[in-house]
């Protein structure tokens, strides 16, 4: 079984940013010559987030909404009682989705739907580099 590894780097904007990272993990699966595996895509941060998505207007606002009824913004997070910076629901946002992905690589690219992107999704409140693992096995 063969193993290849590569990054992606992201600048995001801050809180809400959804970017579609699809073709930059089908680039490093075709760079792999893996024809048939896994391709494994882990965001670096803990409040960074993955997953897979129709990459258009409406859900790149209706997920993040999602998220800020379920962990709203606010100060009463026990996080912000320790560290007072603003985004403990940066960080159960993020939980809530997770921070990786596993994806089937067939024919030698990432298997998907035709309306399902690989997106992240930036959860705090700050703009950040990020790092994305990309980790494709198979032969």
């Amino acid at each position: 079984m063969a193993v290849h590894q590569d990054d992606i780097s992201l600048d995001t904007r801050g809180y809400r940013h959804m970017q579609d990272i699809t073709d930059a993990v089908a680039r490093i699966v075709a760079a792999s010559g893996i024809l048939t595996g896994t391709a494994h895509v882990f965001n670096v941060g803990s409040t960074g987030t993955l997953g897979t998505i129709e990459f258009e207007p409406g859900l790149q606002r209706d997920l993040p909404d999602l998220l800020d009824r379920l962990a709203p913004p606010s100060r009463e997070y026990g996080h912000e009682q320790t560290w007072g910076d603003g985004n403990g629901h940066s960080h159960l946002q993020a939980t809530l989705l997770g921070c990786e992905i596993t994806v089937p690589v067939t024919e030698g690219r990432p298997l998907l739907g035709t309306w399902q992107q690989i997106i992240h999704l930036e959860c705090d409140i700050r703009p950040h580099r990020r790092r994305i693992v990309v980790t494709v096995h198979g032969e």
